[in-house]
């Protein structure tokens, strides 16, 4: 049977006035590439619908690829992410990065539904770079769900190097820290994905293809 994968992108665009903001592009192309050419179903949505905003620093360089001009237009007139989306219905759930995720994600209710459900059930969960801020409020019996699991994610470093530190609104590898994860980085901007059960984390955009890899190494399994 073909595997379904159920990808999560942000819909948030501004960081403040000064700073525009979105999804990371190759955390999402490099990823959607791999699943489809696994011949798996990919369905994408986020909290907002609509047309997903793309980082601009994100698309510095960006090469009109057949693969890559098919995911742009993956982001475009998304559906609302909502009850129609059950964890029985997907094989995978899948979070790209972009600091947008750090402002809609990780108090959306379906985002936090489907983190406990896939979890719970024992499928493939993903997030890289920005994208665990999506596990930073699922909780059970007020106790993280991930509490001694190891994870990594975009460090806190590597924020201080992009300066934004100091309008997130929270530093990601910190909160993670203080939810009782191992956490467990590598050098700024290595390719670094963290696989702990069905639980697979990437550090940064570098991280992007490893981390499918080992969401398509688990469906495989």
């Amino acid at each position: 049977m073909t595997k379904r994968i159920l990808m999560i992108v942000t819909s948030h665009a501004h960081i403040d006035n000064d700073h525009q903001t979105g999804i990371w592009f190759e955390e999402f192309a490099v990823p959607y590439h791999k699943f489809l050419q696994q011949g798996y179903d990919v369905t994408v949505v986020s909290p907002a619908g609509g047309d997903t905003p793309l980082d601009a620093n994100s698309m510095q360089g960006y090469e009109a690829t057949p693969e890559n001009e098919a995911a742009k237009k993956a982001l475009k007139a998304l559906p609302i992410l909502d009850d129609r989306y059950q964890a029985t219905d997907f094989d995978a759930l899948f979070f790209p990065g972009g600091h947008g995720t750090m402002f809609d994600l990780p108090d959306n209710p379906h985002v936090q539904r489907l983190i406990r459900d896939i979890d719970q059930a024992g499928k493939p969960l993903a997030a890289v770079c920005h994208g665990p801020a999506c596990m930073v409020k699922v909780v059970a019996d007020n106790v993280s769900i991930f509490k001694g699991r190891r994870v990594t994610a975009f460090t806190d470093s590597e924020e201080r190097a992009v300066q934004l530190d100091k309008l997130m609104p929270f530093m990601l590898e910190t909160r993670l820290r203080e939810l009782g994860v191992e956490f467990v980085p590598a050098a700024d901007w290595a390719d670094h994905t963290v696989v702990d059960g069905n639980l697979v984390t990437g550090q940064n955009p570098q991280s992007s293809g490893s981390a499918a890899d080992a969401v398509i190494t688990l469906l495989q399994s």
